[in-house]
């Protein structure tokens, strides 16, 4: 993996990646001159005992602008900049120019509920240069070289002392509120491990305290041995599946088969079969709707700071689709309760899509 790393003229980092040598001469483009000086706060929720992130700014993001003002292309006219240049390189990585996280908030305002600064960091990730690519429609060597990226900026965030957890993630659609259609996502480093990596931590911990193995591992090996009744892709080293827990209709799992807590500890063989079960899970998705499925994508790793015996790094991905023309939003009981109530079988959901064919670049 080469890299190049920029400074914009808005004091904004960008990394570009790629597979091949990147000309040293490229200069980082912005659409902003000046600096944006966000200053995001956080405010205790007292009954559920968790931070709630306040960032105002947000409001003045771009908004779903037509092709010809996308910030996500690369820069073709030096008078009306973009957020990248042109140039040959594969993915590229910017400091957010709206963050909900900053390393440099100060001054939480007082309220009712305890404050504190927004610490943090919010990094935008575009997948690839092409606008009307898709992350299911990457060669594998790409999306291989994407995982790659999503290590090395985990572990650059999660050297900072101020970091506890970091988050790739990617919303894709306007029904999961993606605010740009370039193909993109983003990472997001937290001051404090948040509420649900916490628990499945927990939940890692506790269980690899009593049966002596992970978590993860053991429900992989109980997919495989169940006829293989929700596995959307076996390889060698990767797994997808429809857990048989399923929150969402067509919800999916990516895993390692053995047990890696960080990206940084996958070797290039890990990351390609990674690739192979991510690609197939996502053209799966497009294939069962013939069109581009939205979805939200998760990837859990361990917390940045000290060891975490027990921890599986994974993806999970949820569609807001119960079928291809209803879709699934939080109700009564999951927004008040926390108690998902789903009213299709993974099993059923799992079979749809085992019937999409699916053919891999390699």
């Amino acid at each position: 993996m080469h890299q190049l790393q920029l400074t914009k003229p808005d004091g904004r980092r960008l990394t570009l990646y790629s597979r091949r040598p990147i000309d040293t001469g490229l200069q980082a483009p912005s659409p902003f001159a000046e600096p944006l000086h966000p200053n995001p706060h956080l405010r205790w929720h007292p009954l559920r005992g968790e931070w709630v992130a306040y960032a105002a700014h947000r409001q003045d993001r771009t908004f779903l602008p037509p092709p010809e003002y996308n910030p996500l292309a690369v820069t073709s006219d030096p008078e009306h900049p973009t957020e990248l240049p042109a140039g040959d390189w594969d993915v590229a990585v910017f400091d957010n120019r709206f963050p909900s996280l900053t390393a440099a908030a100060h001054d939480a305002p007082l309220s009712t509920v305890p404050t504190a600064i927004g610490n943090g960091h919010c990094e935008v990730v575009v997948f690839t240069q092409d606008p009307s690519s898709s992350l299911g429609r990457l060669p594998v060597e790409h999306l291989a070289l994407l995982i790659e990226v999503w290590g090395d900026r985990c572990r650059h965030l999660g050297q900072q002392h101020d970091i506890a957890y970091v988050l790739p993630f990617e919303n894709r659609g306007k029904e999961v509120g993606v605010t740009l259609h370039h193909p993109h996502g983003q990472i997001y480093a937290y001051p404090e491990v948040p509420p649900v990596p916490r628990r499945m931590g927990e939940q890692q911990a506790a269980h690899l305290a009593e049966h002596g193995r992970g978590l993860l591992e053991t429900m992989i090996e109980r997919e495989i041995a169940d006829h293989a009744r929700r596995l959307l892709y076996l390889g060698e080293l990767a797994v997808a599946w429809v857990p048989a827990c399923a929150r969402y209709p067509y919800e999916v799992w990516v895993a390692t088969r053995r047990p890696v807590a960080r990206f940084e500890q996958l070797c290039d063989a890990d990351r390609l079969d990674l690739a192979r079960a991510l690609k197939t899970v996502l053209l799966k998705y497009d294939g069962l709707w013939q069109r581009p499925m939205p979805y939200l994508m998760a990837w859990y790793s361990a917390p940045s700071q000290g060891d975490h015996p027990g921890w599986h790094l994974h993806a999970q991905l949820w569609p807001p689709y119960r079928t291809p023309d209803k879709l699934k939003v939080l109700a009564g009981t999951e927004l008040a309760a926390g108690w998902f109530a789903v009213d299709a079988l993974p099993e059923d959901k799992a079979a749809e899509l085992q019937a999409v064919p699916v053919e891999l670049d390699r």
